[in-house]
């Protein structure tokens, strides 16, 4: 089903029941797999290529517990040009893929989030709210990436990363904020990052490392608690 205010551009192909709803833009040369929800106002670039069972552009929901409630309302998806989504993907609105990124089978990115240009989500990762990632980030099978969290360019994120943003675990209403991981930082497999903790620029978190305090530029990070090698 394809509303009748949806725009498409030239070569668009379109799989068996794709649900296109109103005010849709897909670009010149896109590709839409079988069974994929595409809800209204996305907008979608050039070339982008999306795989099967997809949902793009989902709106939030919540219930009396959660301690801060997403808004009712936001801003479109946008998909910019050359973007490679895989199948069984869940995607919010007011989120902006860049140019040239690519996202794995499974992966879901919440609300209020932009992954910049040629970054890779891989597949099964989970990118929580209020989350910035930059360009040529590479975010690697099944990792958790919590909510209020910064990414700066050229980061690589190894298999199973955890991160979380409240120290207090629900117990208070306090100020979230998840760890800031600086330009050309390295994290290796299973590593978890506390909340608000710093990891400096070109840092390497070694796999499996707890990393509970900010990280200075440079250094290598191992152990739990993790530790500055020497």
């Amino acid at each position: 089903m394809v509303h009748e205010t949806v725009k498409l551009g030239k070569n668009v192909r379109l799989g068996d029941h794709v649900v296109i709803e109103e005010h849709v833009t897909i670009g010149d040369d896109s590709e839409i797999g079988h069974h994929t929800i595409i809800k209204k106002n996305t907008q979608i670039g050039n070339r982008v290529k999306i795989g099967d069972l997809t949902v793009l552009g989902k709106g939030t929901a919540s219930n009396n517990k959660m301690a801060r409630k997403p808004g009712k309302g936001g801003s479109p998806l946008i998909i910019e040009d050359d973007v490679v989504i895989g199948s069984g993907v869940v995607m919010y609105w007011d989120v902006q893929l860049k140019t040239g990124v690519f996202v794995g089978d499974l992966a879901s990115i919440r609300e209020n989030v932009t992954v910049g240009r040629d970054s890779i989500i891989g597949r099964n990762v989970m990118v929580e709210n209020h989350t910035n990632i930059g360009n040529r980030v590479t975010i690697q099978t099944g990792c958790y990436i919590t909510a209020d969290m910064k990414i700066e360019d050229d980061v690589f994120i190894g298999p199973c990363c955890s991160t979380s943003n409240d120290k207090y675990m629900g117990m208070g209403h306090r100020e979230y904020q998840g760890p800031m991981i600086k330009k050309g930082a390295k994290i290796g497999n299973n590593a978890t990052l506390l909340p608000a903790v710093v990891i400096g620029q070109h840092a390497i978190i070694g796999a499996g490392a707890v990393i509970t305090k900010d990280v200075p530029a440079g250094k290598t990070v191992v152990g739990n608690p993790g530790r500055v090698m020497k």
